[in-house]
């Protein structure tokens, strides 16, 4: 498995830790009559460090992890709680601006807060080396390889050139812009109308013929021919002028 692949099923399990994990016997002082905000910050700190001290040593991942913690409401007044609970609230996961709650399982008075925190995943990335027209066709040498915040954005970054070279961009890029999935789409091989080259194949045998394009082909995908004798058929786009039927 490739490395990118390991860090997809890395920032995965970071989604179902707070499923699995919980903090037992955090005691904050009795005597107390405030909570203090920092208790609470070094508590969530030391939940989030082991959870992915534990995700590391379970998956081989090029992502180096660093984790800032926001502030709770000044106006809150929480009670002194002999057992809190950090948790990752459901629909979270420990990436890019998220929250960690924290609850009082064991005091006079229950309560739930949440805290913000900002997880940052630094790993390998492409980044473009000028600005890119919308349209234009992604070369090779378009790019530089540079380490970047995967986290700062929700589409995943295209660390391998096989997954954008020949790609275009989908509307203006920046210079400096890592490149994700978002920010490209297949390159078109013809347009329709073109005279196309279909190629049927089956068991022990192949046929090729020409026919007219009645959809704009991209690689890879679906494209509707009308062969000679009329008929209007599917296959998948080959390259710029070919169009395979599999019977």
């Amino acid at each position: 498995m490739n490395r990118l692949a390991l860090t997809f099923r890395f920032v995965r399990r970071l989604g179902r830790l707070g499923l699995c994990l919980s903090l037992l016997g955090f005691v904050a002082a009795q005597a107390q009559e405030v909570l203090p905000a920092s208790a609470l910050q070094e508590l969530t700190q030391q939940w989030i460090d082991g959870a992915l001290r534990q995700s590391a040593s379970a998956e081989a991942s090029p992502l180096r992890m660093e984790v800032s913690l926001g502030q709770l409401d000044s106006r809150l007044h929480l009670a002194p709680c002999a057992r809190i609970e950090p948790y990752l609230p459901v629909n979270t996961r420990l990436w890019g601006q998220t929250r960690i709650g924290l609850r009082c399982l064991q005091g006079k008075s229950r309560w739930n807060v949440f805290l913000p925190v900002t997880v940052k995943a630094f790993g390998p990335a492409w980044v473009l080396r000028g600005a890119v027209l919308p349209g234009s066709p992604l070369k090779a040498q378009d790019a530089m390889a540079a380490e970047v915040d995967w986290a700062s954005d929700a589409s995943p970054v295209l660390a391998d050139p096989a997954l954008w070279v020949g790609q275009v961009a989908a509307y203006p890029l920046p210079a400096g812009q890592p490149l994700r999935q978002v920010m490209l789409r297949p390159a078109q091989a013809f347009a329709a109308g073109a005279t196309i080259r279909l190629l049927t194949e089956g068991a022990g045998f192949s046929v090729s013929s020409d026919g007219q394009a009645l959809s704009n082909g991209v690689v890879g995908q679906l494209a509707r021919v009308r062969t000679e004798a009329g008929r209007v058929v599917s296959g998948v786009v080959l390259d710029g002028r070919t169009v395979r039927i599999a019977l």
